[in-house]
């Protein structure tokens, strides 16, 4: 696939292809090596064997992989083919591993030593070597100056021979039998990608001599695999469900390999001190317990007096109890999680040797230029090209669902500028690698920086970058607006997505790894734009379809074995995210049944208190912390790592324990019974499935189709099940069963591009389980939620990722009016779940979701109901105040011990949650206070608006958050008022409590002493409701008037008291003829 063979741009319903752009190309660049076969697992030639012939590891699907790869997994990995998962079978001159004795083929080990007679000559027998056997296998003779690779990368270990040379024959082992002179000798590195010579042995020497019968070599090695054993043995016990300490793998330190080293395991779950989160789960079961009395003597103790306040404020009071027990539980085992990058780096990705890293492809979704800025869409890409992974490792697609030319065009500019920003971050080692956000920085920049060219460099590139953004603020000036006849391009040719609603689909390869070199001449990774078809009368479901759209097209262009995605304002703010996330995806136990690893997200630009919770530390470090010990965080939208397999809607592999059902649907049902015709895995199978890593399908007739293969029949069957699940391209499909990734090697790019644009159709879903199944889920315009719980419900685990520097940081809305917006768009997505068939109470009871990751998942999609007891229990103060009833009658000093207790234990609880979670007593103010505000505004608002989509089919337009950079001052955006219908309520309430105090206050005041200790109590609920509102009241005045809104607040509180006050003292008034008009007959 060429970078700079232009734009393609078709309709596979239309039968549309053409190139619209060229860059000076006539035709594309002829392919190299189109049909030598390139080792699949590390990307080396197959090689071939001493007949000339290619080597051939599996004799089922004759899956290409060369010889060290194939020795490596039978003696490390799991002896099996990548492709087909057929056992590997014992190769000539390959050593003995565990399970070769079970082949019931024939061992030829009679023919290991080929004799060959050549007229009087002395007959020589020739052996292949590899493996264990790799120091059998050295040299071919005296004569042969050409080294054996080793498998162990150079590195010298037990029982291995020196190269071959004239001076040092092959006959003697190192510090090996009596004659040995103990001489250590380094071995270096030699290519594994070379052909394997043959060894030339003379069969009338003693072969002890050659070391093949050496009892001293036989002792080494055995020795050695001994060692190996135990290591793995005791990691395996410490490391098999991805809890607890696993960081000692029980070697002698002096003792251990390199290749001990790299098995360790590549995280550690970091448990929370006890002393910490045992008082915590204590405070927990007693605030259970006084919560209990307390609703018991609500309960039984009604006003009579004041019957319907009352009953109302037991069904709130009823349901607050509920809300906090779904809300509390889930954060029963928090956990935090550390990874070991240079265990990472060991294993799959040794300095001079190719990586072993898996490929990733990074997703980027963008709408409207217009309210997602051009430029910080750059800067995202930007740090996704700059990040610290191998470079053809990584790919970025650009999602453009509103084709703009704008969004193309800068893009473009993107793609250059990252030609020179690129190799200045790399060289630099610099973080952030978003230009904007390392440029505004104040700090000191020289800090560790020891090139003397560094700052001439660093100047010069703040140059470049200015220049940079102001090409693309042209570009944005320019798009203010668009021409009669739409936009063209530099060729003259009318832009194809000059209609959003009515264009083909559109994908430019920007960089690649045929033409997309930096200044420095090294590579870069590849950047594709795309955008896909829309057509009147299709159904595009917004940001789900165009995720869907990316998992397909990049399937079948570059199809990295991992999927990143991040939303266009999100920067890479760790250049090591991805080697974060690989510590748990690349883990061999973990890997294998985790879906996604989620990270925190963190915001720039957030005014200094955070006035409207933007950050929501509590979510992310509390909420998140506590899934994680469960079976982990839910989906948050962005800044998450998925295996694309989990998205296939392929189950997990799990272990035999992991497949027993989860304790409800064992309560309720029963345990499953074994049969021959049952829904569930049997015990032989699942062992099977466990040491295998084969994908197995949920749907019945998928696994009847996979188990064919038998017949013609059985083979047709499978391949309308694959169409009607994945849709109708052979070419995806085949990706879909690539568990690691890439593509073949002979395929032709051409062919690749005109797949791509079939599989980015509008009408590609049709027929298929998109949407239903696989990839993102439809049915919410919260899909991240519904798309998590699916997999979870499969019995996959999720991850959540914290790493010390932040991995991911974005923009968030600051102004009141768009946050109110953004928590009423989350708040939507959660009531169309609650009202659809995925709904976390009904759903999924026979799968393997845990109880508390359901009461989670429960909880995320019922707390908006919780606005409409929450708008009620914030009335019920007024009320009483203007009425003179009260909630709650008088009560005796037993009664008061609950309330008090109550209290306490509430606050107890925040405390230690504050003290293991480490977030500050601000943030958990602040969302509390948010929790009042968007409970009044947003979330009442978003139950009624579900309905209505639900019930009525009224749909509400998706509102796409402003990321609108601050150039007036520093949080200008903050005080900007817009007016809209989410502040009616809350403004409501609170015009309702003010003039409750007023005229509370004022009835006191005319009532005499003994009026003022029933007001107490119901002053204090209504100015506990205003000090929650508070922060909404400051929006509410914005920034006109610099007076502090306190001060505004209390100084009209004060005024209507006093001049109630001033009325009741009446000082003008002659209080002698008051009393003489006022007396009767008895004076």
């Amino acid at each position: 696939m060429e970078a700079n063979a232009g734009m393609v741009a078709g309709s596979h319903k239309r039968n549309e292809f053409v190139m619209i752009r060229h860059e000076g190309e006539v035709g594309p660049k002829p392919i190299k090596n189109l049909n030598s076969q390139v080792c699949q697992i590390c990307g080396d030639t197959v090689g071939l064997t001493a007949s000339g012939e290619p080597f051939v590891a599996c004799n089922e699907c004759a899956f290409p992989v060369c010889r060290p790869c194939y020795e490596y997994e039978r003696k490390d990995g799991n002896q099996s083919c990548p492709q087909c998962k057929t056992r590997y079978k014992r190769q000539k001159g390959s050593p003995r591993v565990e399970g070769d004795d079970d082949e019931e083929d024939i061992d030829d080990l009679e023919n290991e030593f080929n004799y060959r007679g050549n007229g009087n000559s002395k007959r020589q027998w020739q052996m292949y070597g590899q493996g264990e056997d790799a120091n059998l296998s050295a040299s071919s003779g005296p004569n042969s100056q050409q080294p054996i690779p080793l498998l162990t990368n150079g590195q010298q270990m037990s029982g291995e021979i020196p190269d071959a040379t004239p001076e040092h024959q092959p006959m003697a082992t190192l510090n090996s039998g009596p004659l040995s002179s103990g001489e250590k000798r380094s071995l270096p590195y030699i290519d594994p990608s070379l052909p394997v010579p043959v060894r030339i042995v003379d069969p009338t020497k003693d072969l002890n001599s050659y070391g093949l019968g050496n009892v001293d070599w036989k002792e080494r090695v055995e020795g050695w695999k001994l060692k190996q054993e135990k290591n793995m043995m005791q990691m395996t016990s410490r490391y098999t469900d991805g809890k607890g300490d696993m960081e000692g793998t029980g070697s002698n330190g002096e003792d251990l390999l390199i290749a001990d080293d790299a098995r360790q395991p590549l995280s550690r779950v970091v448990p929370i001190p006890s002393s910490q989160l045992t008082p915590y789960r204590v405070v927990i079961i007693l605030r259970l317990i006084i919560l209990g009395f307390f609703l018991q003597y609500r309960v039984t103790h009604p006003v009579n007096d004041a019957y319907p306040l009352w009953l109302v404020s037991i069904i709130c009071e009823i349901w607050f109890a509920l809300s906090w027990l779904l809300d509390q539980f889930p954060k029963w085992f928090p956990v935090n999680r550390e990874t070991y990058l240079d265990r990472l780096a060991l294993r799959y990705d040794r300095e001079g040797e190719p990586s072993q890293l898996a490929p990733v492809d990074v997703f980027v979704s963008t709408v409207d230029p217009l309210k997602e800025p051009p430029l910080v869409t750059a800067n995202t890409v930007l740090s996704i090209l700059a990040v610290d992974y191998p470079v053809d490792k990584v790919s970025c697609y650009v999602s453009d669902d509103g084709s703009a030319m704008l969004t193309f065009e800068a893009l473009s500019e993107t793609s250059e500028f990252a030609r020179k920003w690129v190799p200045f971050c790399k060289k630099h080692n610099i973080e952030p690698r978003a230009p904007e956000f390392y440029f505004a920085q104040k700090i000191d920049y020289l800090k560790d920086k020891i090139q003397p060219s560094f700052v001439k460099e660093r100047r010069a590139m703040k140059r470049e970058y200015e220049e940079f953004k102001v090409r693309i603020n042209a570009l944005v000036a320019k798009a203010q607006k668009t021409p009669e006849e739409g936009w063209t391009m530099q060729d003259g040719t009318p832009w194809p997505g000059n209609n959003p609603r009515d264009h083909p689909g559109m994908i430019q390869v920007f960089l690649g790894h045929s033409g997309g070199l930096d200044t420095d001449g090294n590579e870069l990774p590849r950047l594709v734009y795309v955008s896909r078809e829309k057509r009147p009368g299709f159904q595009h479901h917004k940001k789900a379809g165009a995720m869907n759209a990316l998992i397909r097209v990049s399937a079948v262009l570059t199809n990295g074995a991992f999927l990143l995605n991040v939303d266009c304002d999100h920067y890479f703010n760790n250049s090591k995210a991805l080697r974060e996330a690989m510590c748990f995806m690349m883990d061999p136990v973990l890997g294998k049944k985790t879906c996604y690893v989620q990270f925190p997200q963190r915001f720039d630009g957030i005014d200094l208190h955070d006035r409207y919770a933007n950050r929501n530390i509590v979510f992310f470090d509390i909420n998140l912390k506590g899934l994680d010990g469960i079976q982990g965080p839910v989906y948050v939208g962005t800044g998450c790592c998925f295996n694309r397999q989990a998205l296939y809607g392929y189950d997990p592999v799990l272990t035999e324990a992991d497949l027993e059902p989860n304790i409800v649907f064992k309560s309720c049902c029963g345990p499953r019974k074994r049969g021959k015709n049952k829904k569930y895995i049997d015990k032989k199978r699942a062992i099977a499935r466990t040491e295998s890593t084969i994908p197995i399908f949920n749907m019945d007739d998928m696994e009847e189709a996979v188990e064919g293969y038998e017949d013609e029949k059985s083979l047709l069957m499978s391949q309308k099940s694959l169409e009607k699940r994945f849709g109708q391209s052979p070419v995806f499909i085949a990706s879909t069963f690539m568990e690691q990734g890439g593509i073949p090697p002979s395929t032709n790019p051409a062919s690749l591009l005109k797949e791509a644009i079939h599989v980015i159709s509008c009408g590609y879903e049709d027929k298929t389980e998109w949407g239903k199944e696989i990839g993102w889920i439809y049915g919410s315009v919260t899909e991240d939620i519904l798309t998590g719980f699916k997999m979870h419900a499969r019995g996959w685990i999720s991850i959540y990722c914290m790493p010390p520097r932040p991995a991911f940081k974005g923009s968030a809305p600051i102004n009141l009016s768009d946050r109110l917006n953004q928590v009423l768009r989350w708040a939507l997505g959660s009531v169309e779940i609650l009202l659809s068939r995925h709904c976390p109470i009904w759903y999924g009871y026979s799968g393997r979701l845990k109880v508390l990751e359901r009461l989670a998942y429960i909880n995320t999609i019922v707390y908006p109901l919780t606005s409409l007891p929450l708008v009620a229990y914030c009335v019920l103060p007024a009320v009483c105040l203007l009425t003179g009833k009260f909630i709650i009658p008088a009560i005796s000093n037993y009664a008061s011990m609950w309330f008090i207790l109550l209290f306490i234990s509430i606050f107890s609880t925040g405390i230690l949650e504050l003290r293991w979670s480490g977030v500050g007593i601000e943030d958990w103010w602040r969302n509390e206070q948010f929790w009042v505000i968007g409970g009044t505004s947003a979330h009442l608002f978003a139950v009624f608006q579900g309905l209505l989509k639900v019930l009525a089919g009224i749909d509400t337009n998706f509102t796409v958050t402003s990321k609108a950079s601050d150039e007036d001052g520093d949080f200008a955006e903050l005080y900007v008022f817009k007016w809209t219908a989410l502040l009616i309520p809350p403004t409501t309430v609170l015009l309702i409590n003010m003039v409750g105090i007023v005229a509370g206050v004022s009835y006191a005041i005319n009532s005499g002493y003994q009026s003022w200790g029933p007001l107490f109590g119901k002053l204090f609920f209504a100015l506990w409701v205003i000090v929650h509102l508070y922060p909404f009241l400051k929006g509410l005045l914005g920034r006109q008037n610099r007076t502090p809104t306190i001060v505004i607040v209390w100084s009209i509180l004060l005024a209507s008291i006093f001049s109630l006050l001033w009325v009741r003292i009446d000082p003008f008034t002659s209080r002698t003829s008051t009393a003489q008009g006022q007396c009767g007959i008895n004076c």
